[in-house]
């Protein structure tokens, strides 16, 4: 049975996904395995917080990474990484 993901980890899910060029709502509710109310949240969240940005397209909304969305997922790849590094010498 697959764990449940931490809230920092779908936070960051969603960050990598609309980084990765996925930019309307529905396509990252689909990629990041959200439904629609959580994901919003989310959205909202990650908007205040000046780490996505959102376009008006026509009538449709697209959300953009900003420089401080692409640091924080460098920020935490680099830590998962060295983390991983650490449970690796420890097992041993």
């Amino acid at each position: 049975m697959a764990r449940r993901r931490s809230r920092l980890q779908i936070y960051l899910d969603v960050l990598k996904v609309v980084a990765s060029g996925v930019h309307k709502p529905t396509q990252i509710m689909y990629k990041c395995n959200l439904s629609w109310v959580p994901l919003k949240e989310i959205l909202n969240s990650l908007v205040d917080r000046d780490l996505i940005r959102v376009r008006e397209v026509g009538k449709r909304r697209v959300y953009e990474i900003t420089e401080k969305g692409w640091n924080v997922i460098r920020y935490f790849d680099r830590a998962f990484k060295e983390m991983g590094k650490l449970i690796y010498v420890s097992a041993k």
